[in-house]
């Protein structure tokens, strides 16, 4: 048996040091000080197993050791790492130890790290209470860390430190109710999207609302090598910390991701316009009020000529940078509520626009519940700039395509693989199906956009034939 450590070990005993903060925080609060914990712990492991690989090397030569670091992901002062931390656990400032401590890892990694850590206070009385209880919470999480190695030489496999802080994310998510769709898309959910836009490799691969960046790693994976950029925005602080933290702990370090607001900032531009992708996905919040609409006429990126979106619903207004981000060749994959199917005025006059460009591939209605803290019914929108001739779009019920959860409806993997299939039919190709059977009805399982003057695409239009 392995003596290494698994990524079950480390997901039950970072869930365990949250028993600190319950009860005074709610999970959407204490993710933030858990998942930094964890990846100042990683980065100071590394630091330490490189450090004495150099001290063998170099034989104890100290100035050869410290040139040797420098070259290194992450350089970590010695009165910054968590073994220093740990050491001072018994600190009457202890908060604001480790927030000296955080500055200085982003300080000695500023291009990398720059900003990271700005939206979090280990030493704030309104989160972790006075100074005597606020101590003894941040002495329990650092106990509670302490006994975790993760030196790479001890973990299981490479990718053991990421999937736990996906776990994690996870599980916080499934905690926080409401206020999880603020930085997680679930995973199932991540999985089918990055599925059906079919990342390739060579593919320049955006997010614009990416949250903690799980979604954007799920397109990854489906690349199959790692040739391939990614690229995101967020616009809440916290969250845009975790994405980049998210990145690093996946060996992602080449991705962009930026903090700000991407309907009326967007970040992502080359030659003063819009950068061009071949892939984007998303997941943005529904039904978006204020988004923006005052300014969204005189966009200088010109995203919203088909018309600019109800100010109480930016559901359009994100579609519309979506597809403004393909290149000519691009496509991309969004979840929206069912409302961006048929609800009219300026959206019914953005999404016919769209269909007459023939840009809308597919429709896709998942099952109610799958999201946390709603239960609405969602649907997945596919766009293709080079659909050529086929002027026809798909549509696909999978709205009973699921297994119940405690809380949240899930997709199972035949759930995925399903759609997937019957997707992939739709282009006239046969995807590997691993049970059952799928086929689609031609008649039935296109919509065509000339027999349908109002472009409204209601449910009831479309079946799923298994």
């Amino acid at each position: 048996m392995s003596n290494k450590l698994s990524q079950s070990t480390i997901n039950s005993t970072v869930w365990k040091a949250c028993d600190s903060f319950r009860g005074t925080l709610d999970p959407a609060g204490y993710k933030d000080y858990i998942l930094t914990m964890l990846f100042v712990k990683y980065i100071s492991d590394v630091h330490k197993e490189k450090k004495a690989e150099y001290n063998e090397k170099y034989k104890g030569d100290a100035v050869r050791i410290e040139r040797a670091l420098k070259h290194e992901r992450f350089k970590m002062p010695e009165e910054s790492s968590f073994d220093f931390l740990y050491e001072h656990r018994n600190a009457d400032n202890l908060g604001e130890l480790i927030n000296v401590a955080l500055e200085n890892i982003e300080e000695e990694n500023r291009e990398k790290l720059d900003k990271v850590f700005r939206n979090i206070d280990f030493n704030s009385e309104a989160n972790l209470g006075q100074t005597k209880d606020r101590n003894r919470r941040l002495k329990n999480v650092l106990n509670d860390f302490s006994a975790l190695d993760l030196r790479p030489s001890n973990l299981e496999g490479n990718d053991v430190i990421g999937d736990s802080y996906e776990y994690l994310i996870a599980n916080f998510a499934s905690d926080a109710g409401k206020k999880a769709g603020e930085f997680y898309t679930p995973s199932s959910v991540s999985t089918l999207l990055a599925k059906l836009v079919e990342p390739q490799e060579e593919n320049r691969i955006y997010d614009p609302t990416c949250g903690s960046g799980s979604l954007l790693l799920k397109a990854a994976r489906e690349v199959g090598s790692n040739n391939f950029s990614l690229s995101g925005q967020e616009v809440n602080g916290s969250t845009w910390a975790l994405a980049r933290m998210n990145m690093f702990l996946h060996e992602r370090d080449n991705a962009t991701i930026e903090w700000g607001d991407t309907l009326n900032n967007p970040l992502h531009k080359e030659n003063d316009n819009l950068k061009k992708f071949d892939i984007v996905v998303a997941n943005p919040p529904f039904s978006l009020d204020k988004w923006g609409a005052d300014n969204a006429s005189s966009d200088q990126y010109g995203r919203f000529w088909r018309g600019v979106p109800p100010k109480s619903k930016g559901d359009y207004a994100f579609i519309s940078h979506m597809v403004e981000s393909l290149n000519e060749h691009g496509r991309a994959g969004v979840v929206l509520p069912h409302g961006v199917l048929f609800r009219g005025s300026s959206e019914g006059k953005i999404r016919k626009a769209l269909i007459e460009e023939n840009k809308l591939k597919a429709v896709i209605g998942l099952p109610a519940n799958l999201f946390f803290g709603t239960g609405i019914p969602a649907c997945i929108l596919i766009f293709d700039k080079n659909k050529g001739d086929n002027t026809d779009v798909l549509f696909i019920d999978a709205s009973r395509e699921f297994e119940n959860g405690k809380n949240q409806n899930n997709l199972r993997t035949i759930d995925i693989q399903r759609v997937f299939a019957t997707y992939k039919l739709f282009d006239g190709e046969q995807a590997d199906l691993k049970e059952g059977k799928v086929s689609i009805n031609e008649e039935t399982g296109k919509w065509e956009n000339k027999e349908d003057g109002n472009y409204e695409l209601h449910n009831s239009k479309f079946k799923i034939h298994n």
